[in-house]
């Protein structure tokens, strides 16, 4: 008798426990928080790395629009970049120093996502009257860039050193984009969709390398909503 109530039950039993499983895994997902990256603004950073005129700006802040070369001679814009997460550095090709090391980081981030149209990269040229166009193309080809998915960009120092300064908060420094002006910075910037600050890195650390791709994937989680 009690062998028979056993088996009629037994069905009964799996299909509660896996209710409960189920249920306590819907419990789970509900209410672990979902990882957010910040957004920064001015007020958000470092005041050192910020210039003055931005530094009062608490919302709202996005890259400001740019017209570059690259290395194959094409203008780049923000447009190149519009509905993409993309990350940013500033460098130059005589560098001996971090420069090799970030473009070598740079390029194993360009090698994992080679394949994600979503995601893109650009390198700004600190020394652009040196880093000419065949300069960058060389530079380019040493490097293994990637058309299309990586820019190497020179232009107007002026206008880069103004970026670097007053959209992507990559420098200490201050000055003014002339002559004798000069900047060097490990930082690389993760830019979203929107043209917001994500993130900053040290592009010579190899951790943070890796969180950079961490923070691409939340990225596009929060894209994918």
């Amino acid at each position: 008798m009690e062998i028979s109530f056993f088996k009629k039950s037994f069905p009964t039993i799996i299909r509660i426990s896996l209710l409960f499983v189920f249920f306590v895994f819907i419990g789970y997902i509900l209410l672990t928080p979902t990882k957010k990256l910040p957004i920064y603004n001015p007020a958000d950073v470092n005041p050192k790395l910020v210039d003055a005129s931005v530094k009062h700006i608490r919302s709202n802040h996005t890259i400001a629009d740019f017209k570059l070369i690259n290395q194959n001679g094409d203008t780049i814009t923000q447009l190149d970049y519009a509905n993409k997460i993309y990350v940013a550095d500033f460098f130059f090709t005589r560098c001996q120093t971090i420069c090799p090391i970030m473009t070598l980081n740079m390029a194993d981030l360009q090698e994992f996502y080679k394949n994600d149209t979503s995601v893109l990269f650009l390198s700004h040229s600190v020394t652009p009257v040196i880093d000419s166009i065949s300069v960058l193309r060389a530079y380019a080809d040493k490097k293994g860039v990637i058309d299309g998915k990586w820019n190497l960009v020179t232009g107007d120092k002026k206008q880069i050193y103004e970026l670097a300064r007053k959209s992507y908060f990559a420098v200490l420094e201050e000055g003014d984009g002339g002559e004798q002006d000069f900047i060097h910075t490990e930082q690389f910037i993760l830019v979203d969709k929107k043209k917001q600050i994500r993130g900053f890195y040290d592009g010579t650390n190899k951790e943070d390398v890796k969180r950079i791709q961490e923070d691409i994937e939340i990225l596009k989680k929060e894209y994918n909503k």
